[in-house]
Formats: structure tokens, sequence, C-alpha cells
């Protein structure tokens, strides 16, 4: 390898790491409880809801990184710089899904903890087990904990999920299959929303993920060419719209037809996927799909654990910046606070595992036409540099994914509201 090479190489490396972060983040309720909900009730009658919500999510989840690189700063301070609308718009939106988002992560991971340990605790106390672990790992090394330990989660996870869809294609009879029901019900529409809210991430990880880049730099102590920041973006998140793909493909060869409904416990629902799919791929298949279903559930547990409290501090520096406390002692309180309120969430909630995912997921999408819009005017205010502001194909990509969230909210209410 000549000197150039290995330069852009050295380069790209200071830049990979916030995309694999988003990356498992995004790969969790979204991918193993929704797309393989949607293959196993639809077939692959859904695959075009996949395609389009990552295609037109795509613009407003790139300004993130895009914001951060240019301006060094969060977009969370870019939002106050738009207008104090924006901000508090932001805020608002955070305060009333991160409690419910994290409570809906943390069930999932819980349920499935369970099911690989055989340690029958209940679901809540599993979930503060599994928050304990991911303070205490976020709490020793904040980011570079986050990032050394995500880099092997994704690598288990991708792996494992080849592997499982391989032996599904190949051990699939090629029997027909049943035709998928009406999806342009109530119901239908519902588990629509539900399914493209989290697909393949909430519009608020953009500020997730420019607040990750920017501690990336910190941790290199290199900041990255725009360019190598866009293609650490475009590997975690390509990555993570196959690997949805991936988990639809799944229940659609394996449970698709096969007469069962999901339970709505978290305990029942993970028994019930594994034994799906050991009674089809045999029982050699267990460890491949519990140890894919566990490290995709715990690797987004662990990023939404570090992201809402890094979220919550930005928020409080650009509300007081005069604030003189130490940044990671907010930080350690703020981790503390926000896992409890989810725990409190969870035993309200009690053990109505489906309705909670679903509940998180549509709020999400609720908010996400706002969201959009707001990142979009960010990327094309005064105070953005010029010459990184997005090209053409961009901009309109984004339009179009404005009218799409919206079209699909306005859908939602009308379906929910009007259509009896």
């Amino acid at each position: 390898m000549n000197k150039g090479a290995e330069s852009a190489v050295s380069t790209l490396k200071y830049a990979l790491g916030p995309g694999l972060i988003m990356a498992a983040a995004a790969v969790g309720v979204s991918h193993l409880v929704q797309s393989t909900r949607a293959g196993a009730d639809y077939g692959f009658t859904l695959v075009w809801a996949v395609i389009l919500a990552n295609i037109f999510k795509y613009p407003f989840l790139e300004y993130g990184p895009r914001y951060a690189i240019a301006t060094k700063e969060s977009m969370i301070e870019g939002y106050m710089k738009l207008g104090k609308w924006a901000f508090w718009l932001f805020v608002v939106f955070t305060v009333a899904t991160m409690f419910t988002v994290q409570a809906a992560v943390t069930i999932v991971s819980a349920s499935l903890a369970a099911e690989l340990t055989g340690i029958a605790l209940t679901p809540l106390f599993w979930s503060g087990i599994l928050l304990l672990i991911c303070i205490m790992i976020l709490m020793r090394g904040q980011y570079s904990a986050l990032d050394g330990a995500i880099k092997i989660i994704m690598v288990v996870l991708t792996i494992s999920t080849i592997i499982a869809l391989i032996v599904a294609i190949f051990n699939d009879s090629g029997a027909p299959k049943p035709i998928a029901p009406d999806l342009w019900t109530v119901g239908g529409v519902s588990f629509l929303i539900a399914l493209m809210g989290w697909m393949p991430i909430p519009i608020d990880g953009s500020a997730w993920h420019s607040l990750w880049s920017l501690e990336r730099i910190k941790q290199t102590g290199h900041s990255p060419k725009m360019k190598n920041a866009l293609i650490d973006f475009n590997i975690g998140y390509i990555g993570a719209g196959f690997l949805a793909l991936g988990f639809l493909s799944l229940g659609a060869l394996i449970m698709f037809g096969s007469g069962v409904e999901f339970a709505s416990s978290g305990g029942s629902f993970a028994k019930q996927l594994v034994s799906l799919y050991t009674s089809t791929l045999g029982d050699w298949t267990y460890w491949i799909i519990i140890i894919c279903a566990f490290t995709t559930m715990f690797s987004t547990t662990l990023t939404v654990t570090d992201a809402y409290p890094r979220v919550s501090r930005q928020i409080i520096r650009v509300i007081k910046p005069e604030t003189a406390v130490n940044p990671s002692r907010i930080y350690r309180i703020l981790i503390v606070c926000i896992s409890l309120v989810s725990l409190f969430v969870l035993f309200v909630a009690g053990s109505n595992f489906t309705f909670m995912v679903d509940l998180a997921t549509t709020l999400s999408f609720l908010t996400a036409p706002a969201l959009a819009f707001i990142n979009f005017r960010l990327v094309m205010d005064n105070h953005f540099p010029d010459e990184h502001r997005p090209p053409l194909w961009l901009r309109i990509l984004s339009w179009g994914g404005i009218l799409f969230l919206s079209g699909f909210a306005l859908l939602f209410v009308y379906w929910r509201f009007f259509v009896t």
C-alpha cells in the first residue's frame, strides 16, 4: 500500500465510530421486533415500507454528522441558533418520548436476557439489571467504552443475522404461502406507522449522532473531513437498512403462515420468537438466534442509555451556558435519573410488551415531520457554511421525505380517528 492510500485509510479510521453507534441504536426494536412482526404477519408485503422509510429518513439523519463536522457544534446548539421555537420543539419532543423509548428497548432486552440465561426473574428486575450494566459500562469510559463495545457487538450481530438468514433460505420448502391480510384497516395502518416509526431510527437520532461525532473528535484529537464522516454514516445507515430487510425476511420465511400470533408480554415473545425459529430450522440454531437477538437489543439499550443523558446534558448547557457544573457529573446524574424514570414507566405499564413498543414507535413517527423540517432548515440556514450545504439531490429528497412523513402521519390520524 502506498503512502497516499495509507494516509486515506488512517484518516478514515479516525472518522469511523459514530455511524456504527447509530447503527447499533437503530438495529433494535425496529428490526428485531417490528421488522420480524412485519414479516410474520404480512410476509414480504411490507418490504416497500421498510425501503421507503429508510430512503425518506436518510437526509434528516445524514444532517447530524454533516452539521457537527461543518460547525464543530451539536445540532442542539444549532436549533437554538435557528430559533427558540426549533430548540423548544426538540426539547418537548425529546422529553415526551425518551422515557417511553428507553423503557421499550429495555423491556425487549430484558425478555431476551431471561431466555438466554434461563434465569426466571421478572421483566422489571431484568430491566434494572441490564440498565445497571449499561450504566457501569458508560460511567467507566463514556464515549470510549460505548465505541469499543459497539464495534464488537455489531460484528457478532451481523455475522449471526447473516447465518440465520442463509439457513432460513436454504430450509424454505417453497410451499405456497397464505394471502397476506388486508393492510388498509385501522389495525393494519396502526402497525404500518409503528413499523416506520423507528425505521431505521427516530429522526431525533440525528442530534445523538452529532454529539457522538463531537465526542469522537475529542477522543481521537482528530477532526475528520466531511467526506470521511459521511462514509462512516453511510456504512452504519446502509448496513442497518439491509439488516432490517434481513429480519423481515426471517419473519416472512419462518413465521408467516405458521398460524401463531405474537404474544403481548415480553417473556412470552422471547420464547415464542426463539421456538418458532428452532422448530423450523432445528434445535442446533438456538444459540445463533438467541445470541443474534440479545446482542441486537443490548446494543440498542446501551446506545439509548448513553444518548438521552448526553442530549439532556447538552440541552442544559444551551439553556444555561454559564453553568459551571462538571459535565461528567451532570452526565452521571442524568444517566441514573433517566434510567430510574424509565423503570418506573415499565412498572406502570406492567407486562404489556407490544403496547409499549407500538406506543414508543408511533410517538416517534408522529413527531418525525416536525423534526425533519427543522433539520432541513438547520443545514440551509444562513449560519451554516455554504460549502457544506446538502447537494441538490439531497435537498429534493428532503422535501420528498417531509411530504412522505407528513402524509403517513395524516393517514394514521385519519384511519385512527375517522375510520370505524
